[in-house]
């Protein structure tokens, strides 16, 4: 028996790392439709604020509760990938493990 197979799970990682790195950098790209949503509504709320010559601070709040909400659901993301990759990767070697120790007789 070679290596498990993770090379499904490492790419899944590594495109979860690079829409949190893009998250991070404030691109919108990798955020799911209510997250693009909330922060457009945001963003439109405070422009028009800013129109009226009025205060932006709850529409500025709300547009950081949206990205840290796409931040943190990424962070999940990756690391639930993260868990499923060491269980494969524990699997592969209990089985390894039983067939060496089955085989010797």
């Amino acid at each position: 028996m070679g290596k498990p197979d993770t090379r499904r799970l490492d790419r899944e990682i590594r495109q979860a790392n690079r829409r949190l790195e893009a998250v991070r950098e404030r691109e919108m790209w990798p955020l799911n439709s209510s997250e693009r949503r909330a922060i457009v509504a945001a963003m439109a709320g405070g422009g028009y604020r800013v129109v009226r010559g009025r205060s932006t601070g709850r529409a500025e709040a709300r547009l950081e509760s949206a990205w840290t909400g796409a931040e943190t659901r990424l962070i999940a993301e990756i690391t639930a990938l993260h868990t499923e990759r060491q269980r494969v990767v524990n699997e592969a070697a209990a089985a390894k493990a039983a067939k060496k120790s089955f085989g010797w007789w």
